[in-house]
Formats: structure tokens, C-alpha cells, sequence
């Protein structure tokens, strides 16, 4: 699987295959069962469809890696702009934003202190919106940045949300770092492209790290946000929220847009808290294949569906 996972990383960052998957005249009717539109307003429909259903959402304006500071004020922007569009749907309850750091400037010169004075106007609109904001993950270079700005935004927005990786050889102890009271933290796999030096290459080891690490964010007091569709780790977290004591809403799954929607449902049927991770913007390709790579059986779910358009 690991050959796969690679030659899928690889292809996220290939600009010649992106403009051959684009131009594909299949590919827009494809990729919208997964990234439901490139506006803030197609987002928000599908957000309150969701809502609708039970469902909470994160919607992540998609875009990262900006080496451009006017691109950077632009992404910014466009949080603004969303956030006020939640709100004025009413949905600031159901729904919330996930932001990467480097859209919105850690790449550039200053670039730590450029994304988190980004970020606190971005959380700063959220609050005034009446909900809140998760700080995504990325590579492993921007980990010890990312945490140090979640810890500043936390000062004045406590419900700031972070991302774990599993599949990092560090996260069991950041689990324990932050497994406090108050703390908001999505356990991911993980998506990236890392070398073996920091990071678990064997799915097995992988999943074993998230067994360890969910254990320590449930033991503690925090709020875990369970981010995966594989079936086992499901109802393992199922199992140790009972373990734990944990009562029904002191947790959440979560899942992405289009992805195991029936399993979704059936979370939200059996008590559960689900949020889904919402996607929205023409950035989309990057997006896809990573989140192709970080479980490669979703392959076969999208060549079924592109097979089905035919």
C-alpha cells in the first residue's frame, strides 16, 4: 500500500496531471461528491443539508503553501467572508472553520508571526460569528510552529481546536500535552509525505499509534475529535468512550464530505456527535489526492464513481 500512498502524494503535486484531471470532462461531476463547490455559498448550502440531518460540519477553505502575502490577506478574507456567511444562515451551532497555516502566511519571511496574527483576526471573526476555528496540521516542519500559535490563539480564543497526526512518532506525547481541560483535538492519521525518521511508514504501526493516542485524549479532559472511516477504529473509539466514562457529546467522529456517508448517518442515529469536513474552493486537487493517499481504498471509490458517469 505504501507504493500506492506515494505514487498519490506524488501526484498531488504534479501540475501537468492537474491540468489533465481538471480538463477532464468527468472530473467536475466526480469531484463534487467530495468538494461541493468552489463558493462560500455552495458550501454553506451543503452545510445546512447536513445540519439538517444532524450533521455538523468544519468547511475548510481550501488553499495552502502561499508564498504570496496579498494571498495570504486574500484567504483571510475569504474566512471573513464565510464566517459572516454562517452566521447569517444560522448555523453558527453546526457549524465551525479549519484553517491551515500556511495559506494564510507561515511560509514567508516572519512567517510565524505573520500567520498568527492572521489567524487571531480569523478566530476573532469566528467568535463574533458565535462558533470557532480548528487549526489544521500539515508537514511535519510546521508542527512545533503550529503548536505554538494554537497556544497563543488559545489565550484569547480557548476553544481553538488543533490537529493531531497519528502517524507522527511524536503525537502520543503532544496528545498529553494537550489533553486538558477545554482542549479541542482532531486525531487524524494523517496525509503527508514523511520521512520514516519522524514518521510510522506501516499501516499497522499507524493505527496503533492512533489506539495510543485516542486512549491518552479520552483519559483526559479535553474534548476528542475522532477523525477517521476506518471501520475498526470506529468502534474501537466507540469502546473506549465507554471505558473512559465518557458521556455522549464530550466527544465527536469525524468524517470527510462524501466519504463514508451512510456510517455517518448511522453515528448520528445511534446518539453519536458527527461533524463532516467540508471542502470548499478551486484548490481542489491538492486536496483530493491527499486525501486519496491517506487511505488509498478511497481509490476505488472514486473510479467507481467516475466509471458511473460514463
Amino acid at each position: 500500500m505504501r507504493p500506492l500512498r506515494d505514487s498519490l502524494l506524488w501526484l498531488s503535486r504534479s501540475g501537468t496531471v492537474r491540468g489533465a484531471v481538471t480538463a477532464f470532462p468527468l472530473s467536475a461531476a466526480v469531484v463534487r461528491g467530495y468538494v461541493p463547490g468552489e463558493t462560500a455559498a455552495e458550501a454553506i448550502e451543503v452545510a445546512r443539508q447536513l445540519a439538517d440531518e444532524g450533521i455538523d460540519t468544519t468547511i475548510d477553505h481550501l488553499g495552502e503553501e502561499t508564498l504570496d502575502e496579498e494571498q495570504a490577506r486574500a484567504t483571510v478574507a475569504a474566512y471573513d467572508d464565510l464566517l459572516g456567511a454562517i452566521a447569517a444562515a444560522g448555523l453558527p451551532a453546526r457549524a465551525e472553520v479549519s484553517v491551515k497555516l500556511t495559506a494564510i502566511g507561515l511560509r514567508l519571511e516572519d512567517g510565524e508571526q505573520v500567520a498568527l496574527a492572521n489567524a487571531r483576526r480569523i478566530c476573532a471573526a469566528a467568535s463574533a460569528a458565535g462558533t470557532t476555528v480548528t487549526i489544521d496540521m500539515e508537514d511535519h516542519t510546521t508542527t512545533d510552529a503550529t503548536l505554538r500559535i494554537v497556544a497563543a490563539l488559545r489565550e484569547e480564543h480557548p476553544r481553538t481546536g488543533v490537529v493531531l497526526q497519528a502517524y507522527l512518532h511524536r503525537t502520543e506525547a503532544d496528545c498529553r500535552a494537550l489533553a486538558g481541560p477545554g482542549s479541542r483535538v482532531r486525531l487524524c492519521k494523517g496525509a503527508y509525505d514523511e520521512p520514516e525518521e519522524v514518521a510510522f511508514s506501516d499501516a499497522g504501526d499507524v493505527d496503533r499509534s492512533f489506539v495510543r493516542c485516542l486512549k491518552v485524549l479520552m483519559a483526559g479532559e479535553g474534548y476528542p475529535m475522532i477523525a477517521t472511516h476506518d471501520p475498526r477504529l470506529v468502534e474501537i473509539a466507540s469502546a473506549l468512550a465507554s471505558r473512559y466514562g465518557r458521556a455522549l457529546g464530550t466527544y465527536e467522529f469525524q468524517m470527510l464530505y462524501g466519504i463514508r456517508p451512510q456510517e455517518q448517518r448511522r453515528l448520528v442515529a445511534a446518539g453519536e456527535r458527527m461533524r463532516v469536513y467540508l471542502p470548499y474552493g478551486r484548490e481542489w486537487y491538492g486536496y483530493l489526492m491527499r486525501r486519496l493517499a491517506e487511505r488509498p481504498q478511497n481509490l476505488s471509490l472514486f473510479l467507481t464513481s467516475l466509471i458511473s458517469k460514463k
